[in-house]
C-alpha cells in the first residue's frame, strides 16, 4: 500500500508547486536543495526523505491537511492532528477564541472553519441575522450562504455588489491558495444567487475598506472586518481556523452599539 501511495506523490507535489507558480529553481534555492536532487523527486527517480516532503510543503506554504496528503503520498504516517475545538487538548486555545469574541462586545464578531461554518460566535451577532431563513440558521451555519442567498442577509444588505464582490474575491484567493474542492463548489453555488444583480462599480481611490452596510430594525448599520489566525498553530482546526470581528464603519453606527453611558 504505502509503495503504492508512493507512486501518486510527484504528480501531486508537482502540481502544488505549479499552483504556487514556482519553478523548480525557484524551490530549490529556497528549500537549499539542488535542482538536479528536485527534480529527481518530482519525476519519480528519486524518494523523498519524511523530512524533505515536510521541507518542499513548507517553502510552498501548503495547508497542514494536505500536507497530511503529500506524506501519505509519499508512504509516511501523517503528521498533523485533528481536535474538535471542545476537546480537552483544544482548551487553551478554545478559551483564547473565546475571550477574544467575548471582549470585541457590544460589536459582532465570529470565528469560522475553513470551509466558512460558523463555530463560535459572540452575542452580538445572532440579532443581526435575525429574519433569516430558518434552513440556514440551522448549525453548521454556513457565513457565506448566510450572507448571500437570497433567503439569508442579502435582503437586508444595502451594497450587496461590493460586498458580494469582495466575499467572492476572498472564496478564490482561498481556493487558489488550498485548492478544496469544497470552496471551488461554494464558489459556483455564489453565482447562482443574485445573478441579474448589476456589478459592483470599481471603488474610488479614497475607498480605504469595503464596508458591510446593513438594514436593521434600529436603521442602517456599516462595518468593516478585521481577521485573526492563529500565528503559529501546528494543528489542523487551529491552522484553519479564522475570527472575523467587525467594526463600526461610521460614527453612527458607534453611537447606536457602543456601550452605553
Amino acid at each position: 500500500m504505502a509503495h503504492a501511495a508512493a507512486q501518486n506523490f510527484p504528480g501531486l507535489f508537482k502540481s502544488w508547486r505549479e499552483a504556487r507558480r514556482m519553478s523548480q529553481l525557484a524551490l530549490a534555492m529556497e528549500a537549499e536543495i539542488s535542482q538536479k536532487h528536485l527534480s529527481f523527486i518530482e519525476s519519480g527517480r528519486a524518494t523523498p526523505s519524511r523530512d524533505m516532503v515536510l521541507r518542499l510543503a513548507e517553502h510552498l506554504d501548503i495547508p497542514l491537511r494536505e500536507r497530511n496528503h503529500l506524506l501519505l503520498a509519499a508512504g509516511y504516517a501523517p503528521l498533523y492532528v485533528q481536535h474538535d475545538l471542545d476537546e480537552p487538548a483544544m482548551r487553551m486555545a478554545r478559551q483564547a477564541v473565546d475571550s477574544v469574541l467575548k471582549g470585541h462586545e457590544p460589536y459582532p464578531a465570529l470565528a469560522v472553519d475553513s470551509r466558512w461554518n460558523m463555530v463560535a460566535a459572540n452575542t452580538a451577532v445572532m440579532p443581526l441575522v435575525a429574519g433569516c431563513a430558518p434552513a440556514l440558521l440551522k448549525p453548521p451555519i454556513n457565513v457565506i450562504r448566510l450572507s448571500l442567498h437570497p433567503d439569508g442577509l442579502s435582503r437586508r444588505i444595502r451594497n450587496l455588489p461590493q460586498w458580494r464582490d469582495h466575499l467572492l474575491e476572498r472564496l478564490r484567493r482561498q481556493h487558489r491558495s488550498t485548492r478544496d474542492p469544497a470552496i471551488g463548489a461554494l464558489i459556483s453555488e455564489c453565482h447562482t444567487w443574485h445573478a441579474d444583480e448589476p456589478v459592483a462599480g470599481a471603488h474610488t481611490p479614497l475607498d480605504v475598506v469595503v464596508p458591510l452596510e446593513l438594514d436593521t430594525p434600529e436603521g442602517p448599520l456599516a462595518f468593516f472586518s478585521m481577521t485573526t489566525v492563529f500565528g503559529t498553530a501546528a494543528e489542523i482546526t487551529l491552522s484553519e481556523l479564522t475570527i472575523e470581528a467587525f467594526y463600526p464603519a461610521d460614527a453612527e453606527t458607534a453611537r447606536r452599539l457602543g456601550p452605553k453611558s
